[in-house]
């Protein structure tokens, strides 16, 4: 996604000059180890990334800063080494508040900087002893980032999520078990006379229909989760099936069957959403939502190390 970043200047900043840790006083050194660099995203040099740099916040309102090599830039922050090392990430990731904090930072930085340039978003919590070690795997990775930024200009990520609600779908048929069309009885249901069950005979006819439902509802989610491949087949250049969100990460109602990520030419992406449009409407207990253009988080990484084909 190459969009211009509103009130971006085109003009790049200069890139802030790093004194390499061996040359800086004793005092300094030991500040130094308790900082890592957190990189956000990988770019080409001399892009709008310089600009990004001097108008965006890091994590813990820490400035950003680039961090160069040859044809690529990293644009990273300072955070304190001992909350993002390997276990104190692990703290971190097991409170949401947290996580939630650091992952909305982190995708306001990715966001931005896409806005201004096509870059490589880097996962989250992507973090490298010093400016040094960042501008290393620049330099052993140039070739491979390189050709991932040429495969993927000019394209954005969109999110599709299936999900089945085995409660919505009991809701939209109690109605039409209740009446018929005209409001009467419906053709087939007992008689109120006839209709006096015991209630353990009432309760397991209850469950089976519940059982029916729900096998039902997740039978149509799948249908409609195989037509959006259908659908989009010619408009996406790739595609990533994620695990499906579970747990506080899903949002609405039902659960998530389906977790999709399509990576879409930028001139397509409004023909890609109405490819889709209305494709549940009329299915009870089905859901399909779609998120997007983001930045491409998901083809962000080789196909052979991402799963993607």
């Amino acid at each position: 996604m190459n969009c211009p970043m509103p009130g971006a200047e085109e003009t790049a900043a200069s890139p802030r000059t790093l004194a390499h840790p061996a040359d800086q006083p004793p005092e300094q050194q030991e500040s130094d180890r308790s900082r890592i660099s957190y990189v956000y995203v990988i770019g080409r040099t001399g892009t709008a990334l310089e600009a990004s740099a001097s108008q965006l916040t890091g994590l813990r309102d820490g400035p950003l800063r680039t961090v160069t090599s040859g044809r690529l830039t990293a644009l990273v922050s300072s955070v304190p080494a001992d909350a993002f090392s390997a276990e104190g990430m692990k703290a971190q990731l097991e409170d949401l508040t947290q996580l939630e904090a650091i992952a909305r930072t982190h995708h306001a930085v990715v966001e931005a900087a896409c806005a201004g340039a096509m870059v490589l978003p880097m996962r989250l919590a992507t973090v490298y002893l010093d400016d040094a070690r960042v501008r290393s795997m620049l330099d052993e990775r140039g070739t491979e980032f390189d050709a991932l930024l040429s495969r993927l200009e000019g394209h954005a990520e969109v999110g599709v999520k299936v999900y089945a609600d085995a409660r919505a779908a009991a809701a939209a048929e109690a109605p039409a078990a209740a009446t018929g069309a005209s409001g009467s009885p419906a053709p087939g249901s007992p008689a109120p006379a006839a209709s006096a069950v015991s209630p353990g005979r009432a309760y397991l006819q209850q469950r089976r229909a519940q059982r029916r439902t729900h096998r039902d509802a997740y039978r149509a989610a799948g249908a409609v989760a195989a037509d959006v491949r259908v659908r989009v087949a010619d408009l996406a250049r790739d595609m990533v099936a994620h695990r499906p969100q579970q747990g506080e990460l899903a949002s609405g109602t039902g659960e998530n069957i389906a977790n999709e990520a399509y990576l879409v030419p930028t001139d397509r992406i409004g023909e890609f959403h109405r490819a889709l449009k209305g494709l549940a409407d009329g299915v009870p207990g089905v859901r399909v939502e779609i998120t997007g253009p983001w930045a491409p988080y998901s083809f962000a990484t080789p196909p052979a190390e991402s799963g993607s084909p």
